[in-house]
């Protein structure tokens, strides 16, 4: 198996203390951790998120997309259950690395959205894969998730593997002025199951602070 667990600590955060799980695979040479809460011996389905990693909207605040919004909403919803399990896998840029998304970004800023900058730099619109999810979750326990995402490829990539998926969870959030195109392309070119009306818009942030930028 190319995913070892690795070990586990505790992680406290705004929104609880969960269990962070690291895991290396000797695959892609990346390593992966699981933020879990709670109990799973009871075999009952996880509140469940897949994220890959955003380093500019994880970490930097970006509002270009709405990943950083994505990776708070699932964090706080798992910590109101008091039960579920996060993913965060190392797969920068829909798979095409952080320097090649900064040239994505480059490409985007000058019209082409975000499907098209991948494509003009010669990489497919996701480049993604989800083999170490079924390990990851078969260290914990967990059979059966309630996915958070908007995304049907992940919900049969998690299948395919033999994770079974019984509900799949909308995460509508973080739409503001710079993100609205990105969002527009995913659901229109990504087949994102998104209702643009019903998203919740991006707080606590001043999102007339800049131009938007489309994308």
């Amino acid at each position: 198996m190319s995913v070892t667990f690795i070990a586990s600590s505790k992680l406290p955060t705004p929104w609880g203390v969960f269990t962070m799980h690291g895991f290396e695979d000797s695959k892609s040479g990346k390593d992966h951790v699981v933020l879990s809460m709670g109990d799973f011996t009871d075999g009952a389905p996880a509140l469940a998120r897949v994220h890959s990693e955003c380093l500019t909207g994880d970490a930097l605040f970006s509002m270009r997309c709405d990943c950083g919004y994505q990776l708070q909403e699932a964090l706080k919803r798992i910590a109101a259950e008091g039960r579920g399990a996060l993913l965060y896998l190392r797969q920068e840029g829909r798979g095409i690395g952080l320097l090649n998304k900064i040239r994505a970004y480059h490409l985007q800023d000058a019209g082409a959205d975000t499907v098209e900058a991948n494509e003009q730099l010669g990489f497919e619109a996701d480049l993604r894969e989800y083999s170490m999810c079924r390990p990851m979750l078969d260290h914990l326990g967990i059979k059966t998730v309630r996915l958070m995402t908007n995304n049907p490829r992940k919900v049969n990539a998690l299948t395919e593997y033999g994770v079974e998926v019984a509900e799949r969870v909308p995460i509508q959030t973080g739409m503001n002025p710079h993100n609205e195109g990105y969002l527009a392309t995913k659901a229109g070119k990504l087949g994102h199951m998104m209702d643009l009306d019903n998203f919740t818009q991006a707080d606590d942030v001043d999102v007339n602070r800049t131009k938007p930028v489309d994308g």
